[in-house]
């Protein structure tokens, strides 16, 4: 195996990184954000009013898009798997 089949695996492998950890972010930043707007318009600055819609809506990020960061696993851990299997 060379060095550019090796800098194209680990390559494709932080991109399957990226894009299986990008949705559950996405949407704990988004709602960060929003709470964050709310008690700086409120003027509450309760600590503990982050976390209940935060874990909430990162529970349901993660039951929506489950399926497809299974299937993204699935397809590089195949592809890992075959260049083992078939000798690098």
């Amino acid at each position: 195996m060379t060095g550019a089949e090796v800098l194209d695996i680990a390559s494709e492998g932080i991109w399957t990184l990226i894009l299986v950890a990008s949705p559950v972010m996405l949407v704990g930043l988004v709602v960060g954000v929003i709470v964050a707007l709310f008690q700086a318009l409120t003027q509450i600055q309760e600590q503990t009013l982050v976390f209940v819609p935060k874990i909430l809506s990162i529970f349901i990020a993660l039951l929506v898009a489950l399926p497809f960061m299974g299937e993204l696993m699935n397809s590089f851990t195949s592809r890992i798997a075959g260049l083992i299997i078939s000798g690098f």
